[in-house]
């Protein structure tokens, strides 16, 4: 079983350097607060609606720690069009 995996897994990485996405943001720049970021926010939102609140989150909320200090309003006003503020 832990072959086949091992398999599924190799074939899946294979399939994404030949036709995956390698210059999103999250990616180029990656940390593990961007990479989170990005995964909240792309939760049921394509990409392309997602890349000018990723930009506008990370200038107002730069780091967790940030992000945690910020005042709740604030954060949610962030969320706000994405269609899941509420969450």
């Amino acid at each position: 079983m832990s072959e086949n995996r091992a398999a599924i897994a190799g074939s899946l990485l294979e399939w994404f350097e030949q036709h995956g996405r390698h210059d999103l943001p999250w990616q180029t720049d990656r940390t593990a607060y961007r990479v989170w970021l990005s995964e909240i926010l792309l939760q049921q939102t394509q990409v392309a609606t997602v890349m000018p609140y990723y930009y506008r989150f990370l200038d107002s909320f730069p780091s967790i720690r940030s992000l945690a200090d910020a005042n709740i309003d604030a954060v949610l006003q962030h969320w706000q069009g994405l269609g899941y503020y509420a969450r």
